[in-house]
């Protein structure tokens, strides 16, 4: 596409009928016939209705691939329902990528659908390299005219762009960078793949500053939610120097996490060093650009409990050994509360036996003489969440919402409107523990001078009682199972299910700490938190 150009999806791929079984070559010298689009079948009775037929498919499909590699745009985009769009993707193809050579080779479809290899040759200022991958396109019908057309995506060109994303050869933006972990240890995507898109944006952003010079690169260019651009880079045509970007990170900790959540899928967990917020590890089962760990956002359940005692207890409504009774089932706004499956009731309970058992009850039974605004500003102004994190890549600091509901209540046993991830848990522990908030960071202030968040943090008596109870938690309370195998006696922990309506299974949460580290992860509808989560937590502490 030309180079600045943004592309809008409208769908997926494309079809096309080839004989024999596996994938067959286009014969791409076929002369095209330009009819718009159209089936030329004889025979077809004006506008056709519903799904194209297998020969509709083959025709069109041939035709737009064949148009593709000879470098006809115009013939090409005529076989697409979104012309406008696939024709400056595809004289984007040529002039911005600058591929001189294009093969295409057809696959068994699938239906609508039909996978093709793609082979292009890139020339670049003398430099010349192959770039070979797999892709696919679907043939639909057009809703006004009725012909068989390529649902046009600018995936079709390459499954790894999406909506608003330009394809380029040339210098690249930035000089590729060595990140390092805390140790000197390079950090690759190949040996830590969860850091993908983490590598991505660091160098995006600070490539620049970290002492190397610019190569030349084919990559999809894509602006990020903080109005920063990455470059993926998917061929290197000649090397620049990689400049060399220290981390917080520690890889034999991240190594852990990668470990932990290849276990679970669609799981998340970040690690921190309590005493200066540094990020020791991030990985996600799901290995896509989005960072789930660091830009999620979905009601954790019982580890808020977290804030909501320290809330407590420095407002004055209890405290560690205070009052905190559990009843079967509590009222607030008109809706009732209730515990998970088999818990006793027990009036007499203190806030550190609710919380190790995670009583829902007596945290609402609570929450009135907290006030929900209380709960809010605990959570902001002495935990940090909501206050515009720096990490030095793109992230989500949190958020605690009031809304006048019975919301309000449900919030403080981390339902309601509550939103975080597990980098926000993570920190959360971290300031629990320490009574100090220090907003997590993956790459030093000092690299670009960024204003971090600051929060007032605990009182410290408020921060003992907190780190008791969560110790309290872990060797005799729900979170006790998992953290059987971290070794050692400085360590706790908070369990949590977050009931998501309609899905079945709750979503598992857990976070804990040893010595100074803190970690927190989710694993979405893998039921209570200690089942699924609390495994990986372990996993990533005892190798921290």
């Amino acid at each position: 596409m030309r180079k600045g150009v943004k592309v809008a999806i409208v769908g997926g791929v494309f079809t096309v009928m080839v004989g024999g079984a596996g994938y067959g070559a286009y014969n791409i010298v076929t002369a095209v016939t330009g009819d718009g689009g159209g089936s030329s079948l004889a025979g077809s009775p004006g506008k056709r209705t519903g799904p194209p037929s297998a020969d509709e498919i083959k025709e069109t499909s041939a035709k737009f691939l064949a148009a593709w590699a000879k470098n006809d745009a115009a013939g090409a985009s005529t076989y697409t329902n979104y012309a406008e769009n696939a024709l400056s993707a595809i004289e984007g193809w040529h002039d911005d990528a600058h591929v001189t050579r294009t093969v295409l080779t057809a696959g068994e479809p699938a239906g609508a659908k039909v996978p093709f290899k793609v082979r292009a040759t890139v020339a670049y200022d003398g430099k010349k390299k192959t770039m070979s991958y797999d892709s696919s396109l679907t043939v639909v019908r057009g809703e006004t005219t009725g012909r068989a057309l390529v649902k046009w995506s600018p995936s079709v060109l390459h499954p790894g762009m999406a909506d608003g994303d330009t394809l380029v050869t040339g210098e690249s933006k930035t000089p590729a960078i060595e990140a390092v972990d805390r140790n000197g240890v390079v950090l690759t995507a190949e040996k830590y793949p969860s850091l993908g898109p983490v590598l991505d944006q660091l160098r995006a952003k600070y490539g620049d500053k970290a002492g190397g010079s610019p190569g030349v690169e084919t990559y999809i260019e894509r602006e990020t939610a903080d109005g920063t651009t990455t470059a993926k880079t998917l061929l290197t045509l000649a090397k620049g120097k990689a400049g060399r970007l220290p981390t917080t990170l520690s890889a034999g900790v991240q190594a852990a996490a990668e470990q932990q959540v290849a276990k679970y899928p669609e799981s998340s967990v970040v690690a921190v060093k309590p005493s200066t917020g540094e990020v020791l590890a991030v990985a996600n089962q799901k290995k896509g650009e989005f960072n789930d760990a660091f830009s999620g956002g979905t009601a954790p359940g019982s580890v808020m409990k977290i804030v909501t005692a320290a809330a407590l207890i420095d407002n004055g409504v209890t405290s560690a050994s205070g009052a905190a009774p559990c009843p079967d089932s509590a009222v607030s706004m008109s809706q009732t509360f209730r515990n998970l499956k088999n818990m006793t009731p027990d009036e007499g309970a203190t806030l550190s036996q609710s919380f190790a058992r995670s009583c829902n009850t007596a945290f609402i039974k609570l929450s009135d003489d907290l006030k929900p605004q209380r709960f809010q500003d605990e959570a902001t102004n002495r935990f940090g969440l909501g206050k515009d994190w720096q990490t030095g890549i793109v992230s989500r600091d949190g958020s605690v919402e009031i809304d006048g509901s019975s919301n309000d209540a449900a919030s403080m046993i981390g339902q309601g409107l509550v939103k975080v991830n597990p980098l926000n848990m993570a920190s959360v522990t971290a300031t629990a523990i320490t009574g100090t908030f220090h907003q997590p960071i993956l790459v030093a202030q000092s690299l670009d001078d960024r204003q971090l968040a600051t929060a007032q943090g605990l009182k410290p008596g408020t921060a003992q009682q907190i780190r008791q109870m969560m110790r309290i938690t872990a060797t005799s309370g729900t979170a006790t199972t998992a953290m059987a195998s971290v070794p050692g006696y400085d360590k706790g922990a908070k369990t949590g299910s977050a009931e998501v309506d309609g899905q079945g299974n709750a979503n598992s949460w857990f976070t804990g700490f040893r010595g100074d580290v803190a970690a927190a992860a989710t694993v979405p509808r893998g039921g209570h938190g200690g089942d699924a989560a609390g495994p990986i937590v372990a996993g990533v502490l005892r190798a921290g």
